[in-house]
């Protein structure tokens, strides 16, 4: 006879989840303490659930917790494309459609966000217990030293330009490099980023102009863009900034990107962990929309162009371009391998150009002051602006705008930073170490590279000798190996034996730590050698500088 097996209901999770950034910098300014001071405040029936988060991208305001409360899910389920803003341009050819061939969205719960940056304790606990009470965050001109700076170029609309105003933008100068766009065309503004020598500012430096010509130039249609927004690199934040800031700068730089490359649907995917920068973005291009600078008709040239905002779920590897394009398509998010590169078969198989918000926004001054005058700044080989996401043990952290060719030196003297400098992570947890007696290394992708380091993204971040450098290490190593999607042999099992040995060794020095720091080198070139993708990669970068720089556990 058949026996009833009684089912058992799925534990009920909390509502709210309460971050607490536990990763470099933050950890560094004591949020482990902060950990232990929510979770002995907040007990298991308080109905939050505490995570240690990695980065949260509020380095400047470190430690950082978020706050997600879930609502129920707006009815229905799903919505068909095609409604509202979904609705296809002309011109834009075939809509992307899913496995099943159907168009649909899937809409996102109901949720309620707050920030605690700097947190305390309580400001913690007030926060996860009533966010809709929450104080407002700072403006976003507190991230940025320089504002009010007339010098600056990238950063000069922060703090002196209303970031919901689209006429205020306007009024500051916005608007003008699209106007110049359309006089110049396509083939034109291409030329001009390409003789303006703008690389990539992602970390790959890869030429701006080459990728976009490289989109143009081929015949299968519809062409599409994507806005990589998804800055997960720990110490990273300067994204953020500009999206909260000077969110018409990038809807602007968009559509000039589309126009060049013959795209007519924009998609900036932009990170979960981001509530403000969600709204302003949200606002700008709803405000764009109505004013006939997005839609059917861009300011009355017969251009068609609308940008679609979709959010990240956490994923660092979704920073990866190939990765970012599964998820914008519904799929895990994996990279893919290559070739077929992007601008031949990208997002939904089509030619696909792809940059991030700090590239995109460069190409505004490119167009107003020309490609020799932008080139003029910088260096020879890394032209232009470059923006640095300062923190740590510095006395003013944030996003601080300098042209390529300063050194590292200088720019810690504007932050401020501290005494007992330990060491300087350049490039975020991908990057590497260099010592206190290095600061002379001029910030190029060139000079960087001659180091025998990486400019990355631009996370410079300072650790004074009260931080433990073991620890960080380890938080590096943990951070990979959660982040591994786990695609490919090497990166999925060599983070996990290289957080495993940086645990063995983390108190050990000398003899003792000589097995598993052989053991970590053999684990790091063969994640270097045949990692996938390059999380894999570089897994392994700032173990080993550590470890051949600053002499870790001699």
């Amino acid at each position: 006879p058949a026996v009833a097996i009684p089912l058992r209901a799925p534990p009920t999770r909390p509502a709210t989840v309460l971050h607490v950034c536990t990763d470099l910098a933050c950890t560094a300014a004591g949020a482990e303490r902060l950990c232990a001071g929510v979770e002995s405040r907040l007990g298991p029936d308080s109905g939050v659930r505490i995570e240690r988060s990695p980065c949260l991208g509020l380095c400047e305001r470190a430690p950082a917790a978020l706050v997600v409360r879930a609502g129920d899910p707006a009815p229905p389920a799903f919505e068909e494309r095609g409604s509202r803003a979904q609705r296809p341009l002309a011109g834009s050819g075939a809509e992307p459609r899913g496995r099943d061939g159907k168009e649909w969205r899937e809409r996102e719960p109901l949720r309620a966000t707050a920030v605690s940056a700097p947190a305390t304790v309580d400001t913690a606990v007030a926060a996860a217990t009533a966010p809709g009470t929450a104080p407002a965050e700072p403006g976003p001109a507190t991230a940025v030293p320089q504002a009010g700076d007339p010098a600056l170029t990238l950063l000069k609309r922060i703090g002196t330009a209303d970031p919901a105003s689209l006429d205020d933008y306007r009024a500051h100068g916005g608007y003008t490099a699209l106007r110049r766009a359309f006089a110049l065309g396509p083939a034109a503004i291409i030329r001009e980023v390409t003789d303006s020598g703008l690389l990539g500012r992602g970390g790959a430096a890869f030429p701006t102009g080459r990728k976009w010509q490289a989109t143009a130039s081929q015949p299968d249609h519809p062409h599409y863009l994507v806005c990589n927004a998804d800055e997960s690199e720990p110490g990273t934040f300067k994204d953020r900034v500009l999206m909260e800031g000077d969110p018409y700068a990038l809807v602007e730089a968009m559509t000039i990107a589309g126009f060049a490359t013959g795209a007519h649907r924009g998609y900036l995917y932009l990170r979960g962990e981001y509530p403000r920068a969600l709204r302003r973005m949200e606002h700008a291009v709803d405000q764009a929309r109505a004013r006939g600078l997005l839609g059917e008709d861009v300011l009355g040239q017969g251009y068609a162009f609308d940008i679609e905002i979709r959010r990240g779920a956490g994923a660092y590897i979704c920073g990866e371009e190939t990765a970012l394009f599964n998820s914008i398509e519904g799929y895990r998010g994996e990279p893919r391998s290559k070739p077929p590169f992007p601008v031949e078969k990208g997002l939904f198989g089509k030619p696909t150009v792809a940059n991030n918000v700090e590239t995109l926004v460069n190409v505004l001054p490119i167009l107003t002051m020309g490609a020799q005058a932008y080139a003029a700044i910088g260096t020879g080989n890394s032209t232009g602006p470059k923006l640095f996401c300062v923190s740590g043990s510095v006395d003013r952290p944030g996003v601080y705008e300098l042209p390529f060719g300063a050194t590292l030196g200088e720019l810690l003297e504007l932050a401020g930073v501290r005494g007992g400098l330990r060491a300087v992570l350049l490039g975020g947890a991908a990057g590497g170490f260099v010592r206190p007696d290095e600061l002379d290394i001029p910030l190029t992708f060139e000079g960087t590279r001659a180091a025998g380091t990486t400019l990355g993204s631009g996370v410079v971040m300072a650790f004074d000798d009260t931080v433990p450098l073991s620890r960080l290490l380890v938080r590096i190593a943990r951070f990979f190996r959660e982040e591994s999607c786990g695609q490919c042999v090497p990166c999925r099992v060599g983070t996990v034996r290289q957080e495993e040995a940086l645990h063995r060794i983390e108190e050990r020095a000398g003899a003792a730590a000589a097995g598993d720091i052989a053991l970590l080198r053999e684990v790091g070139r063969a994640m270097r050698d045949a990692s996938i993708c390059g999380l894999g990669q570089t897994a392994w970068n700032a173990v080993e500088s550590a470890i051949d720089r600053l002499g870790a556990y001699e």
